[in-house]
């Protein structure tokens, strides 16, 4: 446990978490809506700094980042807690043990301890990843200084819900970021997930902002955000505000969590989605969760060469020279070295 940051004081030894855009109100003894940041005393407390919960060596196609350089190794770690209820969460015994009275799992590691463990794995980066990174933001922060002055980059996956002040303190320390759009309704958001649509659109134009390289992820879900009109306005959003060179990955759906019933989301409508990028003027739009589809392999924007062939998480064939097509010599957006 640590004394937590961005936070205020308030009446009745209750204190204003400004962590996230929950912006939660905590009495004392409670939690926010994370379950993993604490108030004993009138004093905000981290309960997972440098408990972590989950640790692999990755690549980091897996994030998913297709332009971030790829077939390379990316150490990942999570902490317990989220700040979303989402409905349809994959990893929801690491995010939603916290909130639902199951503790706050997790084995000490420190910084330094996780930066050195990825260089001895030859990591050429870190990601904060598996639940969400935003509620061990110290520790993430703490842990993305140490990396980056050991040479390795920092990368964030994560639904996009972090207060101002969280994304200034971050925005010098991360390279890359995977986000979720999860949808462009707030029905979406306030039923499924307990957040909002707003304020990760917002976050969204930040982070390109301030020159992260961004690749945005949505989970097509039958029958909650699968049309065709909103997946063009999902398309059209990220082609106006992020850039049409940034990359989408459409995912499929498989029945989890809270949503078992729910069916897996048909290969037709992941391909509707890919023609809404295109429409929308997207050049790199992948399909996810689909092993074996073309659309899972990255081709030149100008002369249509197929650059990196893919098969699963690996890389089977990388024609990216200098960051550069390899056939016609046009730059192809992304972080190569």
């Amino acid at each position: 446990m640590r004394r937590a940051e961005l936070w205020e004081p308030i009446s009745e030894n209750r204190v204003h978490c400004r962590l996230c855009r929950q912006y939660c109100v905590i009495p004392d003894g409670e939690t926010g809506l994370c379950g993993v940041r604490e108030n004993r005393g009138g004093v905000l407390h981290s309960l997972v700094y440098g408990k972590v919960a989950a640790l692999n060596l990755d690549p980091v196609e897996k994030k998913p980042l297709y332009h971030f350089l790829p077939g390379s190794q990316t150490f990942s770690f999570g902490t317990a807690g989220c700040n979303f209820s989402c409905a349809f969460c994959q990893n929801e015994t690491l995010s939603q043990t916290p909130r639902n009275g199951g503790g706050v799992p997790g084995r000490s590691a420190s910084p330094e301890e996780l930066v050195t463990a990825a260089l001895r794995n030859q990591a050429r980066s870190i990601s904060y990843t598996y639940s969400e990174p935003t509620v061990f933001f110290e520790f993430m922060r703490d842990t993305a200084a140490e990396a980056q002055k050991a040479g390795l980059k920092n990368i964030l996956v994560s639904n996009g819900f972090q207060s101002p002040a969280c994304l200034e303190q971050l925005g010098p320390l991360i390279q890359a970021a995977n986000i979720d759009l999860k949808a462009f309704t707030d029905k979406f958001y306030k039923e499924l997930c307990g957040a909002r649509l707003a304020p990760v659109l917002e976050n969204l134009k930040t982070m390109r902002g301030m020159g992260w390289w961004l690749e945005i992820t949505t989970l097509v879900i039958p029958g909650w955000n699968d049309s065709p009109e909103e997946l063009g306005r999902i398309a059209d959003f990220i082609g106006q505000e992020l850039g049409r060179d940034t990359p989408w990955h459409v995912s499929r759906f498989h029945p989890q969590f809270r949503m078992a019933t729910t069916p897996p989301t048909p290969v037709a409508t992941l391909e509707t989605a890919l023609q809404a990028g295109k429409d929308a003027g997207l050049r790199f739009v992948y399909i996810g969760n689909v092993p074996g589809h073309d659309a899972d392999n990255t081709y030149c924007r100008d002369c249509g060469a197929r650059l990196l062939e893919r098969v699963g998480f690996g890389v089977a064939r990388n024609d990216v020279q200098d960051g550069k097509c390899g056939r016609c010599g046009v730059a192809v957006p992304g972080v190569w070295k």
